[in-house]
């Protein structure tokens, strides 16, 4: 844990020194920067909604708690870096496309994301059962994760604003400094995860084992039943 917190810090140090350093694209200008950002928050949400596929297949077939933790601590990160790629591309599109927001295809399609995995948690929330709302989610979680080709294609599936991958090609369109830099960047933003992963799996699970030692306790024959006080000068009734 300390060395992959280590490492994420590190690398998080250098990927910033050298996103300040990279050199500035002439027709977008200094706003491009974003780019370095965007991009790993995109394959971390990729990523983490990935490992909820992951997750939920493996709890409904082996039904090990630990899966559903997984599963449940990655939704979370990926939700938060949907919601980073979101707003870093609004922010990048409003100098650049002169609007905050356009409903093209990879826009509405992350959007549509976004909106499955907010009520992936809302499901886990608000299903009292705990086991019930492992399966329910586990199944949401697996079709959820249909939109993420969607997304990914959609630039070539649709006329959209947002422009074709860079990077993901025969002839890369940038130069070798910056694809270097958006490497490194890409290595910090995907330890940063796993580093967020790891302590938030560690949590639920002492979160689980935390109830189950409850609920036993309360099963236990004999356990004590916490009654009321009476109130100084009443009785009890017969």
């Amino acid at each position: 844990m300390k060395f992959l917190l280590g490492a994420t810090v590190a690398f998080g140090a250098l990927a910033l020194a050298m996103i300040i350093h990279a050199p500035i694209e002439q027709t977008q200008g200094v706003v491009q920067k974003i780019f370095y950002f965007h991009v790993p928050m995109a394959w971390v949400a990729y990523l983490a909604f990935a490992a909820v596929l992951v997750g939920s297949i493996a709890y409904l077939w082996k039904r090990d708690a630990r899966w559903d933790a997984i599963a449940r601590s990655s939704v979370e990160i990926g939700v938060l870096f949907t919601t980073l790629v979101l707003i870093s591309g609004s922010l990048w599109g409003k100098p650049i496309w002169n609007t905050w927001w356009t409903w093209d295809g990879r826009l509405t399609s992350t959007l549509v994301l976004w909106f499955i995995y907010v009520g992936y948690l809302m499901l886990r929330a608000y299903t009292p059962d705990p086991e019930r709302a492992a399966r329910l989610s586990a199944v949401l979680g697996i079709v959820g994760f249909v939109d993420i080709p969607i997304i990914h294609f959609s630039v070539q599936w649709w006329r959209t604003l947002h422009p074709e991958p860079v990077i993901a090609r025969s002839d890369p369109q940038l130069p070798a400094e910056m694809i270097l830099t958006l490497a490194v960047a890409l290595v910090a933003m995907t330890l940063l995860y796993a580093t967020l992963l790891a302590y938030r799996t560690r949590l639920e699970l002492a979160r689980d084992e935390t109830r189950e030692l409850a609920e036993r306790e309360t099963e236990r024959p004999g356990a004590a039943v916490y009654a009321a006080p009476t109130p100084a000068g009443e009785t009890a009734n017969a």
